[in-house]
């Protein structure tokens, strides 16, 4: 596969993008898992 002369960019466009997509999905993935725990929280204050 030849990319040509703008190689390099085409290469740093698609590293820059994939960080972005997995700083994405880690970050939902870590406010998942707030999420989770704070409706526990809620749920366990409610219960008598």
């Amino acid at each position: 596969m030849d990319l040509g002369p703008h190689a390099a960019f085409i290469l740093g466009a698609y590293a820059f993008t994939a960080l972005v997509v997995a700083g994405l999905i880690g970050h939902a993935l870590l406010d998942h898992r707030a999420q989770r725990r704070a409706l526990a929280a809620l749920q366990h204050r409610r219960e008598p």
